[in-house]
Parts: structure tokens; C-alpha cells; sequence
């Protein structure tokens, strides 16, 4: 699950990492409120950033740096009456409805600091960089000599002597070290406190010194947050976080029936039980020419009534030309994807080709099931095993080969 930038900075506030002072707002007028404010607490420079599930938004013009009230209008204007397009949205954008107003500030230095799970090592991994303020994937595929990584202890976490290691390896200096191992240490403790997947500050920035801060201050001004699905349901607080309007539809219908479900861009629609295999179909089918249009996991528990629910979301998907059971029966039993397939011929209807291969566990009844409804799956063929069947499939939607 993701959230947006306004709430991950609450998130690192709370937990001692200084962050500016700001807001998330809806409208025009809230945006010029709480413009106004920060001009007048003193500040002098204002940022207004899009909040949605995707990167790319400097270049796009959804961030804007404002000094007065006019500027905070009209950029709040334009961010709320357009979609915002860049190389990590659909061709269509995406529909902005909320935008953080925070105080801007002068920037000395330029960090990138994150924690993430390294499944290479089997580690809680402390990333961190001097080139901050600038895609990550960038620098590792650039420069990655610039990139420290530091393996986190399972059972001891971020420990305070690696945390001042990287920070004096990434170039932080004088009063900016020990400020820079509290935020460390700060992150390393809410990443584990809240079942993270990653929590990236991306800039981390040092500010100019001045007299009450001779080294500068270290300030987090962007920050992005991921955390474990699997873990949601002990941390009620942060499943609240969601932002349902970024997810997809069938997505979130998947989710209800506990369906594993995200779309992809191709045109054979895919049902399997468990993620490796799903992997492995998809694999396939694109070994023989054919693009998948899901990953869908129907689980090893499914009812159903869900592998119902995951034939409506696939056949809802105007892209999808043909589909792929491939159904390996263990906890799952073939013939309850068997009868869900009668049901969903009822139902929904299959108007694209079906290309069911089943084994396991009742597969005979599942087969037997399959065979006396016949006449209400006109387009439905059998598969003995998975080449035969995504041959089958990618032929069925005239792939070429």
C-alpha cells in the first residue's frame, strides 16, 4: 500500500524527523489560506505539489515554488483543473484532487535516504547517497559507487555507530552528522514499527548556515512510503491512510473476495492458483508471443463465488481477447474453478476464446463438470499441460507465430 507525500511527512514528523511546516488541501481557496499563513508566520517561499501515486511531478508542473498569494492561485488552479501526464502515469494522467501547500526552503546539500527490504541478502537494507534529488535508479545505474548500502541487524535494527558510518560516508559534516543519525535512526524504528516495504526521504537537504545553525539544518522534504499488505490488518491506523480514488476498480473488487489481482497492459486474461504459478503462466505465454493482461491469483482457499467474482473482473476488461485457466488443484479444487467457470458463462458470458487446463486434486469431476456444460462454453477449449494451453490461447487471439 502506498500513501501520499502530506501523510508520509506526518508520519516522519511524529516520529522526531524534522520535516516543514505544512498542509494538505482540496481546493483553490484552502490552497491561498494556507499560503497566506506561511507568508505571513514569516516564510518566504511556498511549495505546492500534486498529491497522487506517481512520480514525475516536477517536470509535469505540478510542483510549483510560489512567493505570493497570486502565484499560490494560480498554481493551485492549474493543478486542480488538469490531469497530470508524465512517464509514470497512464497516457491519460491522472485526476488531481489534493495538494500539499508546505514552506519552502533554501537548500545548501542534496541526500537520498531510504530503508528498504534487500531480498538478495535476506536484510532490512539502510540506503543512502550525496546524490540526492534525483531518481535513485539513475545513480545505480550511473554511479553506483555513490551508493552506500548498510544491512540492518534482524533482531538489533539500525544501530547508532552504522548510522553515523553512512552519514560520514555520504559527506555530512560537523552538527549535520549527529542530526543525520537521528533521522537514521528515527526512519530505521518507523520503517519496523509499521510492517514498511520502503520509506525513502528523496531529498534529505542540509540548509544554508546561519547563526542559529552554523552546520546548516537537516530537514526531510519529500518522502515516500510503502507498507506490507500482509501486515494491514495490525495497523488499522495506517490502512485508513489509503487513497482509494488511486486505486484501480478491479483492483479493489479483487481485494474484497481476497483475489490477488493487478492489471496489465496485454490481452490474455489470466486465472491461476498461486503466485509462482501465476508467474510461470505469464512467462509462458509471453514465450509464445502472447501479452498477459493480469496477474490474478485466485488463491489456494478461494469460494466459488470468488473465482466467480475474478471471472467478472477479467471479462470487464475491454483489452482482454482471450483467456487462460491454468488451475494446478491442491487446497484449491479443480472442480470449484469448474463450476465457477459454468456460472460465469451464465452470468457474465464468454464471448473470447477459453482455454481451461486443469489438474489436481477432483480434476475428473472438475473435467466431467466442464464437459457436460459444453453447449453453454461454446469457446471454451481443453489443454492437457501449460505449453499446449498458451500455445492454444496466444493462437486463439491471432498472435502472430
Amino acid at each position: 500500500m502506498k500513501i501520499h507525500e502530506y501523510q508520509a511527512r506526518e508520519l516522519l514528523a511524529n516520529a522526531t524527523v524534522p520535516v516543514p511546516s505544512g498542509a494538505m488541501v482540496e481546493t483553490v481557496d484552502a490552497a491561498v489560506a494556507e499560503t497566506k499563513d506561511l507568508l505571513a508566520g514569516g516564510d518566504t517561499l511556498v511549495v505546492i505539489k500534486a498529491q497522487v501515486h506517481a512520480g514525475g511531478r516536477g517536470k509535469a508542473g505540478f510542483v510549483k515554488l510560489v512567493r505570493s498569494v497570486e502565484e499560490a492561485r494560480e498554481a493551485a488552479e492549474f493543478m486542480l483543473s488538469n490531469r497530470m501526464v508524465s512517464p509514470q502515469t497512464p497516457p491519460e494522467g491522472l485526476e488531481v484532487t489534493r495538494l500539499l501547500v508546505a514552506a519552502g526552503v533554501d537548500i545548501d546539500s542534496e541526500f537520498y535516504l531510504a530503508i528498504t527490504v534487500d531480498r538478495a541478502n535476506g536484510t532490512n537494507t539502510l540506503i543512502a547517497s550525496a546524490e540526492g534529488g534525483v531518481e535513485i535508479e539513475k545513480v545505480a545505474e550511473e554511479t553506483p559507487e555513490k551508493i552506500i548500502k548498510e544491512p540492518l541487524d534482524p533482531r538489533l535494527g539500525l544501530q547508532p555507530w552504522q548510522a553515523r558510518k553512512v552519514a560520514f560516508a555520504v559527506g555530512f559534516k560537523g552538527k549535520q552528522v549527529n542530526q543525520a543519525v537521528k533521522t537514521m535512526l528515527a526512519l530505521a524504528e518507523l520503517f519496523r514499527s509499521t510492517d514498511a516495504s520502503l520509506v525513502e526521504i528523496n531529498p534529505l537537504i542540509v540548509t544554508p548556515p546561519d547563526e542559529s545553525n552554523p552546520d546548516g539544518r537537516v530537514l526531510a522534504i519529500d518522502a515516500k512510503f510503502n507498507f506490507d499488505d500482509n501486515a494491514l490488518f495490525r495497523h488499522r491506523d495506517i490502512a485508513a491512510l489509503a487513497d482509494l480514488s488511486e486505486t484501480d476498480a478491479s483492483e479493489r473488487r479483487a481485494e474484497e473476495f481476497g483475489l490477488s489481482y493487478v492489471a496489465l497492459d496485454g490481452n490474455i486474461g489470466c486465472i491461476v492458483n498461486g503466485a509462482g504459478l501465476a508467474m510461470s503462466t505469464m512467462d509462458i505465454i509471453k514465450l509464445h508471443g502472447g501479452e498477459p493482461a493480469n496477474f490474478l491469483d485466485v488463491g489456494g482457499s478461494a469460494t466459488e463465488e470468488a473465482v466467480t467474482e475474478a471471472f467478472r473482473i477479467i471479462l470487464g476488461d475491454d483489452k482482454v481477447q482471450g483467456v487462460l485457466v491454468n488451475i494446478f488443484g491442491g487446497i484449491m479444487q479443480c472442480d470449484t474453478i469448474a463450476k465457477a467457470i459454468v456460472n460465469a458463462a451464465g452470468t457474465v458470458g464468454f464471448e473470447v476464446p477459453l482455454v481451461v487446463r486443469l489438474e489436481g486434486t477432483n480434476v475428473d469431476a472438475a473435467r466431467e463438470i466442464l464437459r457436460d456444460a459444453k453447449q453453454e462454453l461454446p469457446t471454451m477449449h481443453a489443454a492437457t499441460d501449460l505449453t499446449e494451453a498458451a500455445r492454444m490461447v496466444c493462437s486463439a487471439v491471432a498472435v502472430p507465430g
